[in-house]
């Protein structure tokens, strides 16, 4: 490819409504263009790269034994409403209608459909296990877009989905996918982890992420340093308390006018904050329930909405915590209630004595608590608690936190979808079995958004060798006034393409200084000028994207390098 023929717009500007480098880089190096709020044409710059990463991941899901299918963007109403999705998947599903006013969605996902394609395809056990994988347009409709394609509305995803007669053999392809997809990161060239992870939306009984470890990360993520157990911080778990100590105390009355926040109350008692305890006020379709964790740690909404009871709860309103403990927000705790109310203590909280929590009367706490004595043992203990840096992790080593851009997920669905939608096989004794599904997410887009993320300095982008769009750029000094520097550079740039060595030629006639700054911008991982000095001393001037300083090699020397 000569640069000369490619249309390349770069730009030296960062946009303003750019939040993040991975956004702004993309901008800048003429890979995105927006058209609307999330919503964006690729260039053929940044088609490129998107196809490269394609390509990799349909290798690898080809290798892996998963068959390629192509389904519709446009989903029918009936199908979601046979899961009962339709509804429950909320405000990102974007429902649309044809002139006939038949209702339909743009695909968010599609188990619906697929599963629909195999209970009209599948009939027998003979034909699984079976596994059915598309790269396809995707679209969310986000509250607020943001981020580039980090988060868009609009997105090219990896979705496969497996079909099974039995639990074990689904486990089996789950192992399939997640080897399938440490293989497509690492022939990517990325730093990631795979991590325990909560199935949200989806649904199912087991699920991992794979994320991209990058400082800039949105998600949480949690791995020890005593094995290899990691998970993001939704499902993440410390090890369990030791023994709970004996009381030494009398509960007390203590005047905190002021100190609403458990922060403020240990700094005026002079106390640990985790000698404090904090009480989340929520409601569900069963009555009001207090939720206890220890002041320096916060509720994970997902563990708490795991809890028997607890899974379609809100935040309970400020007259709702009136009527119930007959106080204002600041002052609460699970003493003096004026109406019942259910109790669910984090394990932490379970195991402390002498501890602080609100009196339910404004200005006022109580100090030296202790269950048994002051208040029943709680009815229900339940890790509901976000773990922090330092906890001590169920492998006995210490858990530490990372920043992780989630650009994959696998999901063990079970019968979820199969039983709501009726597909069935004969089974060996020609009786109708239920199959059990797995799902298996790749974000073909945000990769290219996170490596980004994970691999740029102030120049501009540093593409690992399989996701650049070229992996040389040869730079020809005066091209237009120098042939024989022009027919050395077109020998160069022939030779390398044919020794396998993607090579493009910025044969532009640019300044070096801009010419360079366009190459380092873009990410180009190798770079050779080709000038009249080189050519007279038998040597072209070589960069590495990632290095401070040039080398001046000869052809041999230079394609040792470019091959090593």
């Amino acid at each position: 490819m000569r640069l000369s023929r490619f249309h390349l717009h770069t730009t030296k500007e960062t946009p303003a409504d750019a939040e993040i480098v991975s956004h702004q880089l993309m901008l800048r190096a003429g890979m995105l263009r927006k058209l609307a709020a999330g919503l964006y044409t690729w260039s053929p710059l940044g088609l490129r790269v998107l196809r490269k990463v394609e390509r990799i991941v349909r290798e690898e899901m080809d290798r892996a034994g998963a068959i390629e299918v192509l389904m519709p963007t446009v989903q029918p109403r009936e199908l979601w409403e046979e899961t009962g999705r339709w509804e429950k998947f909320g405000g990102q599903l974007l429902k649309i209608k044809d002139r006939k006013e038949a209702e339909y969605c743009y695909a968010p996902t599609a188990e619906e459909v697929i599963t629909d394609f195999a209970r009209d395809e599948l009939s027998s056990y003979k034909q699984l296990p079976v596994n059915f994988y598309q790269i396809q347009t995707k679209f969310r409709d986000e509250i607020r877009p943001r981020f580039g394609v980090m988060r868009a509305r609009e997105f090219l995803m990896k979705d496969a989905y497996s079909f099974h007669l039995t639990e074990a053999d689904l486990e089996r392809e789950y192992r399939n996918m997640h080897a399938a997809y440490s293989r497509i990161f690492e022939r990517l060239g990325l730093r990631f982890r795979a991590v325990q992870a909560d199935s949200g939306a989806i649904g199912g009984d087991a699920s991992q992420e794979f994320h991209v470890l990058a400082d800039s990360g949105e998600d949480s993520i949690v791995f020890s340093t005593g094995s290899d157990y990691a998970a993001n911080v939704e499902a993440a778990q410390a090890a369990a308390p030791g023994a709970r100590p004996a009381a030494s105390e009398a509960m007390r009355k203590v005047d905190t006018p002021t100190q609403k926040t458990c922060e403020d109350v240990a700094a005026l008692l002079g106390i640990p904050l985790a000698r404090t305890v904090k009480s989340v006020a929520v409601t569900t379709d069963d009555g009001f329930v207090l939720a206890l964790v220890r002041g320096d740690h916060a509720v994970n909404e997902i563990k708490l909405g795991k809890v028997p009871g607890l899974g379609d709860y809100r935040l309970a309103t400020e007259a709702e915590i009136l009527e119930h403990l007959g106080s204002e927000p600041g002052f609460l705790g699970p003493i003096g209630a004026k109406k019942a109310i259910r109790v669910v203590a984090d394990r932490d909280v379970a195991a402390m004595a002498d501890f602080v929590v609100g009196a339910n009367e404004a200005g006022f706490h109580l100090a030296g608590v202790n269950w048994g004595r002051d208040l029943p043992e709680a009815a229900l203990v339940a890790d509901i608690r976000n773990v922090v840096e330092g906890d001590r992790a169920i492998d006995g080593g210490e858990l530490r936190l990372a920043r992780g851009i989630e650009v994959g997920h696998v999901f063990q669905l079970g019968r979820k979808y199969a039983e709501a939608m009726d597909a069935t096989v004969l089974d060996e004794n020609g009786k109708a079995a239920v199959m059990s599904m797995g799902c298996y997410g790749i974000g073909v887009s945000r990769i290219v958004a996170a490596a980004i993320e994970q691999n740029h300095d102030a120049a501009g982008i540093l593409w690992p060798e399989a996701m650049a769009p070229w992996k040389v750029a040869v730079c020809v000094i005066n091209p237009k006034n120098d042939a024989d520097v022009a027919a050395a550079a077109e020998s160069l740039y022939a030779d390398l393409n044919a020794t396998g060595h993607e090579a493009v030629l910025d044969d532009r006639g640019l300044r070096p200084g801009a010419m360079f700054a366009d190459i380092e911008l873009i990410g180009i991982p190798h770079r050779v000028v080709v000038s009249e000095r080189g050519l007279a001393a038998g040597t072209f001037e070589y960069r590495a994207r990632n290095a401070s300083e040039s080398d001046n090699l000869d052809r041999e020397t230079l394609f040792a390098k470019l091959s090593g």
